[in-house]
């Protein structure tokens, strides 16, 4: 399931983004610019995007059944996959068709005062919106920087909602930049020109949500850190002699697979064994709570080692 501080940025960004579309449809409506009509898309484009996230946050906290005996947590994943592709075949798409038809006939844009205003007005409120999910994003990714923590992240409802809102704050810029310029140069075509620009803010951020979010739906093993704690665990245990292989995957962004095959020494007894398994998940959720189902299995180097080269003969 995704954390709190998820959902917190998603109803501040849909909050934010609601109030901002009507106002820039209004102001597009009044003016007939075209940057104005693609940001109220835009806005409009990314309120749909926080609905569909908040139901991706519910559907991953749906308990485990016969159906999905693991959870519904990769549901989060796969809705954040679907708002990527919603900004670009709406939000980029449809800015894109903006800017086209208004370049081949550009007209000036009335009562500038009024975009002006409502510009400004959605810089404070996506400024505030963009404040609040870089400070919950902050909470989670510790001494990380900023793009490696993206990188790193397994919760994409975070961090798509910090995409859209820089996204937006760089389109509103756009927006104003290309208005003004176009007022004072009399130059109406650049009002065209900014829905174009904002066609490809919104393409590269879809490109980098899908490229990130792929990863998570392919499958993602645990942290370097996680890995790592997992290992001493195992070598401060005692009655191992061997660790033949570790694997993890995030089932959801505080939900974690771990499998372990280990080679246990030989003068155990199967109770001595059971304990030491016991033992060892017992320490390990303990240190890592988002590890939720841990699987260890008995099995010696050397059948290990035969397992694993008939499963590369097969590939």
């Amino acid at each position: 399931m995704s954390s709190p501080s998820s959902s917190r940025a998603i109803i501040a960004a849909l909050i934010g983004n609601s109030l901002i579309a009507i106002s820039k449809f209004f102001a597009a409506s009044y003016t007939g610019s075209s940057a104005m009509f693609s940001e109220g898309v835009h806005s409009l484009v990314d309120s749909g995007n926080q609905l569909l996230l908040l139901y991706g946050v519910k559907r991953s906290k749906k308990p485990a059944d016969s159906n999905h005996p693991f959870g519904y947590g990769k549901e989060l994943y796969f809705w954040s996959f679907v708002v990527a592709i919603l900004i670009f075949g709406l939000g980029a798409g449809i800015c894109f068709y903006e800017g086209i038809h208004k370049i081949s006939s550009p007209q000036p844009v009335t009562n500038p005062i009024i975009n002006y205003a409502v510009l400004g007005l959605a810089i404070i409120i996506e400024g505030w919106t963009c404040w609040v999910a870089a400070t919950e994003f902050k909470k989670s990714k510790g001494d990380l920087g900023w793009v490696k923590a993206i990188r790193k992240s397994k919760d994409p409802a975070l961090f798509t909602v910090l995409f859209e809102d820089t996204a937006a704050l760089l389109g509103l810029l756009v927006a104003l930049i290309a208005l003004t310029l176009s007022e004072y140069l009399n130059l109406p075509v650049l009002d065209a020109v900014a829905s174009l620009v904002i066609s490809f803010i919104l393409t590269i951020t879809a490109g980098l949500l899908a490229y990130e979010c792929k990863g998570l739906l392919t499958g993602e093993g645990a942290s370097v850190h996680v890995i790592k704690g997992i290992n001493q665990i195992i070598d401060d245990s005692l009655g191992i002699k061997h660790v033949n292989e570790v694997l993890t995957l995030h089932l959801g962004p505080e939900d974690v697979l771990l499998n372990i095959s280990l080679d246990f020494e030989d003068n155990l007894s199967s109770g001595d064994v059971e304990e030491a398994i016991s033992n060892l998940e017992s320490r390990i959720k303990e240190m890592f709570p988002e590890i939720r189902r841990v699987f260890i299995e008995a099995q010696g180097l050397g059948a290990h080692r035969k397992e694993s080269n008939r499963q590369s003969n097969l590939k």
